[in-house]
């Protein structure tokens, strides 16, 4: 593990205040800050147009903000400014290649302009890592698009960058595919210290890549979790059927519960000990019909959060 990014003293490898991008009308990004950490996975979650990839771009130089700042590596984000791109490795929105190379020779010019020592190693280490060797001598235009995907995330890796930022890095990969890129990415952070910044609109994959997930719409950040807790953040009831609810009801809330409508509880007490919620009902004479624990499941959580669906 690196204890700490050469330049950086220390600091957060990204450090974003205020950040605010607008096209005429459009708000693209709305006054963003956030800070990410030395080898830390984080994950900027949202549906399409949320504002990932423009907040991205803007970390990379590739457009300028309309307010706010942004530090990357150490350095403020600036026109023509190069000093942190050299530990760089990004993927951003469709994946590109020169069509006419193969996958083998689109690394090799690569990695001469990535000005590598022993280009040739870097290539073969790529190719095997990112499952390419059965594909290193096709042409590139005849890729699937989840090989072009393996064959751009190639490109991004192919110089052991201290810093990794990906746009929707599991587009057009097929379920295997899916799993060992994230195996790929969790092993860079959590054995070689990479920092990876990834984008996607798929919360359980970037639930279980582990690190922070912050939650953008319309460009705005409403949300921030560690992925570990955000369990404590999912919605939970237990959900009670008799065969006479309005007896049930009038009962429960005697015995101190809160039931909804429908005998919906929330209480934690309820949700902790659904068993005495069911005692309770029984020496009342109306037992239950059904009891169980509803979680609210992520793909749930998040449409809830981003006021998408029902609440």
């Amino acid at each position: 593990m690196k204890e700490h990014l050469p330049g950086s003293a220390g600091g957060p490898v990204i450090e974003v205040s205020g950040l605010t991008k607008r096209y005429g009308d459009v708000l693209a990004v709305d006054d963003v800050g956030l800070s990410v950490r030395a080898g830390q996975t984080y994950a900027l979650l949202g549906l399409n147009g949320a504002g990932k990839t423009t907040l991205i771009r803007m970390l990379l130089g590739m457009i300028t903000p309309t307010a706010g700042s942004a530090r990357v590596l150490g350095a403020a984000v600036t026109a023509g400014q190069r000093s942190a791109w050299a530990r760089t490795g990004y993927l951003v929105e469709a994946p590109a290649a020169y069509p006419e190379l193969t996958v083998r020779e689109n690394l090799h010019l690569y990695a001469r302009l990535r000005r590598l020592n022993h280009p040739g190693r870097h290539v073969e280490d790529i190719i095997e890592r990112l499952a390419l060797a059965p594909y290193a001598d096709r042409r590139a235009r005849t890729l699937s698009m989840g090989n072009l995907q393996r064959l751009a995330l190639a490109k991004a890796l192919i110089h052991t960058p201290d810093l990794l930022i990906l746009d929707e890095p599991v587009n057009g990969l097929d379920p295997a595919g899916v799993v060992e890129i994230r195996t790929l990415l969790t092993g860079l952070a959590h054995q070689h210290g990479t920092t990876v910044l990834i984008s996607s609109h798929l919360l359980a994959e970037v639930a279980r890549l582990g690190g922070r997930i912050a939650i953008l719409h319309q460009g705005r950040l409403l949300a921030e979790h560690d992925a570990d807790s955000l369990d404590a953040h999912r919605r939970r009831h237990l959900k009670v059927a008799t065969r006479d609810d309005a007896t049930a009801h009038r009962v429960l809330r005697e015995h101190g519960y809160h039931p909804e409508p429908g005998l919906l509880l929330t209480d934690q007490r309820a949700l902790a000990r659904p068993e005495q919620v069911a005692t309770v009902l029984v020496k009342a004479g109306v037992p239950p019909t059904e009891l169980h624990l509803v979680e609210e499941d992520l793909e749930a959580y998040f449409l809830r959060i981003v006021g998408v669906g029902h609440a």
